[in-house]
C-alpha cells in the first residue's frame, strides 16, 4: 500500500479535493486514507465520532443539492477517476463521550467503579493522557456483544455503501482479536476486496503480532521513530513480519511535522521518506509533507488556512521514491531484511530481499543529514552474493554503471539504491 493521508480539516470541503487527488496520483500514490468524516462530538475532534451513520458538516458544501452522503459518494467516484482507492479510519474502540449511543445503550460502555462512563487514556512520557471527550466502549464485558458486534458491522457496512475500500482501524490492539477475526471475516465474505489495516502504535512486537493474527491486511510500523542505530526495529520486524506486512511513515497526524523536527532540512525528508518507502511493503505520509509543512495537524483546530505554500517541493521526488517501489517488486513486501556492518558509522546499508520473487536490493543510505560521508568497498557481493549484475536505481543521481571498487562520497542524507535479481 501507498497511502496518501488527506487530513479531512485541511483539505476543507469534499468539492475541493480533486486538486489533492490528482497531486497524489502525480506523486504515484495508490490510495487515499482519511481521518474520520462522520459527524463530531460538541469536542468537534475527529476522534470523537457521535453519529457515525453522519457527515461532519464542515466537510459538506451547503450550496449543493446533493445529500450528504452523495456528496462523499461523489467524492469518492472524482478519487477513482484519478486511479486512487480510497480507505477511512474505523473508530469503534470509543464513540463521543456527548454522543446518543451512552444513553441509548448504556451497557456497551466500560463503567468505572462508581458507575461513571470510562474515557479512554494512554501513558505519553511517563503520565497519564485522559480524552474526556471519549466515551470507551466495552468489547470485552458488555452484557449485549451481539449487539454491539451487529452495530461496529452496520458501520463498516455503511462505510462501504458509500464506495470505502479499506479501514484504518484505529486502537486496533485495544479490542480483542476475536472481535477483529469475526469482523473481518464477515466483512470481507461480503466484499472480499476489502483491506484492513491495524493501527498498532506504541504496542510491543508480540501486541503488534498478536493483533495481525486476527487477519489485518497490514499493520502499522514505528521505523519513524528509529535513530538509525539501535537493534529493536529490526527485532520488531522480524517478530511481526510473518504475520503481516507493515507500513512506514515518516510522519503522521500523530506526530510533528519531520519538517519543524529537522528545522527545515529538506534532505532529512527525503532522506526518512526513502527510508520509510524502502523499509517496508507500505509506506504512508499526510498531507503537507510534500510541501514541507511545519505546523502539526490537530484534530481539531486544523483548517484549510493552514495550507501554506514555503518553498519546498518534494513531489517528483515523492513520485521517483513511489516508481521504485511499484517497479521492483523486493520492496513491495517485508522479506528478509538486515541491516549490514559498515566501517563508516555514519552509512546504514540494509539489504533486503524477496521471499515470493527472487530479487535482491541494497540501500546505502547516509544516516547524515546535514553533512557528506564517504562509502567504499572493494567488492560490493559482500553485501549482495550472486551473480547478477547490480543496477541502481536511485530517486537521485542514478549511476549508469556500477563500478568496483565502489567509492562514493555520499550527499547529505543521499541514499543509494543498488538492485540485483529479478526485478
Amino acid at each position: 500500500m501507498i497511502l496518501y493521508d488527506l487530513f479531512p480539516l485541511l483539505a476543507g470541503p469534499f468539492a475541493q479535493w480533486k486538486r489533492h487527488f490528482t497531486r497524489a496520483a502525480g506523486m504515484k500514490f495508490e490510495w487515499i486514507f482519511l481521518n474520520p468524516i462522520q459527524r463530531t462530538g460538541s469536542s468537534g475532534s475527529l476522534y470523537s465520532i457521535a453519529d457515525y451513520f453522519a457527515i461532519n458538516p464542515a466537510l459538506l458544501d451547503p450550496a449543493s443539492p446533493a445529500a450528504p452522503d452523495e456528496q462523499v459518494r461523489q467524492m469518492i467516484r472524482d478519487a477513482r477517476a484519478a486511479g486512487l482507492r480510497v480507505m477511512i479510519d474505523l473508530v469503534i474502540n470509543h464513540c463521543a463521550a456527548d454522543s446518543a449511543l451512552t444513553r441509548e445503550h448504556p451497557e456497551w460502555f466500560v463503567r468505572e467503579s462508581d458507575g461513571r462512563i470510562v474515557n479512554p487514556s494512554c501513558q505519553h512520557n511517563g503520565e497519564t493522557v485522559v480524552w474526556r471527550d471519549l466515551a470507551q466502549f466495552d468489547h470485552r464485558h458488555t452484557r449485549d456483544p451481539e449487539g454491539l458486534y451487529r452495530y461496529c458491522l452496520r458501520v463498516v457496512e455503511h462505510l462501504v455503501s458509500l464506495g470505502f475500500e479499506g479501514f484504518r482501524c484505529d486502537a486496533a490492539y485495544q479490542i480483542p482479536s476475536a472481535f477483529w477475526g469475526r469482523l473481518l471475516r464477515d466483512a470481507q465474505a461480503r466484499q472480499p476486496h476489502l483491506c484492513f489495516v491495524a493501527e498498532t502504535l506504541g504496542c510491543s512486537a508480540a501486541e503488534t503480532r498478536e493483533t495481525a493474527r486476527a487477519g489485518f491486511d497490514y499493520v502499522f510500523n514505528s521505523s519513524k521513530w528509529w535513530n538509525f542505530h539501535d537493534a529493536w526495529l529490526m527485532e520488531g520486524h522480524n517478530q511481526v513480519r510473518e504475520a503481516a506486512p507493515s507500513i512506514s511513515f515518516p510522519e503522521s497526524h500523530d506526530t510533528a511535522r519531520l519538517a519543524e523536527e529537522m528545522h527545515g532540512n529538506v534532505d532529512a525528508l527525503k532522506q526518512r521518506y526513502l527510508f520509510s518507502a524502502l523499509f517496508s511493503s507500505g509506506v504512508m505520509i499526510p498531507a503537507g509533507f510534500e510541501y514541507g509543512f511545519r505546523k502539526p495537524l490537530h484534530v481539531i483546530h486544523t483548517t484549510p488556512s493552514d495550507w501554506t505554500v514555503n518553498g519546498v517541493d518534494l513531489c517528483p521526488y515523492i513520485a521517483r521514491v513511489n516508481t521504485i517501489k511499484k517497479e521492483h517488486p523486493v520492496f513491495a513486501e517485508d522479506g528478509p531484511t538486515h541491516f549490514v556492518p559498515c566501517h563508516n558509522p555514519n552509512i546504514l546499508l540494509m539489504r533486503k530481499q524477496s521471499a515470493r520473487h527472487g530479487g535482491d536490493a541494497l540501500l546505502i543510505l547516509n544516516k547524515d543529514p546535514w553533512h557528506h560521508q564517504e562509502f567504499y568497498s572493494d567488492h560490493l557481493r559482500h553485501f549482495l552474493p550472486g551473480g547478477v549484475p547490480l543496477r541502481d536505481v536511485s530517486p537521485e543521481y542514478p549511476l549508469e554503471q556500477v563500478h568496483e571498487p565502489f567509492h562514493y562520497a555520499l550527499r547529505p542524507g543521499q541514499g543509494i539504491v543498488l538492485v540485483a535479481g529479478r526485478n
